[in-house]
């Protein structure tokens, strides 16, 4: 079985605890690592500060309202440098908005998921997560 790495950059508690569960109905084996806010993800994209020694994910689930750095401003600054503009990054988000749709595939972005509402509509998630995985090499 294909073992992930994934960093969620997520600041609502609920969610980050409804897509760990999410993601544990994974066909892969997921390590999951979370960070609180857009700066966290940058700093370890880029291996500073408290994440000096952390590795690179597989996987960014990237959502778009942050505190300290949006979800674009990390999709951009992750894309723009060669170090790390390779690792792929969905965007799971709230936000059904076309211009951030939009901007987000304009910014690189990987894949586009809105977050589901209800509980059962993870599975969904979890099936669209699947196949995005199965066409990334790790």
């Amino acid at each position: 079985m294909k073992r992930i790495k994934v960093l969620l950059v997520e600041d609502n508690p609920g969610d980050v605890l409804l897509t760990s569960e999410a993601l544990q109905e994974s066909k892969f084996l997921i390590d999951l690592e979370v960070v609180n806010n857009g700066k966290e993800g940058v700093d370890y994209l880029f291996s500073r500060g408290e994440f000096l020694s952390k590795s690179k994910p597989d996987v960014v689930l990237l959502d778009i309202n942050l505190p300290l750095k949006t979800g674009h401003e990390v999709l951009k600054e992750v894309k723009e440098n060669t170090e790390t503009n390779g690792i792929p990054i969905v965007m799971l988000t709230t936000s059904s908005i076309q211009d951030d749709i939009l901007k987000s595939f304009q910014e690189q972005a990987s894949c586009y998921i809105v977050k589901p509402v209800e509980v059962e509509q993870f599975d969904e998630f979890i099936k669209v997560f699947d196949r995005f995985c199965e066409t990334i090499d790790v």
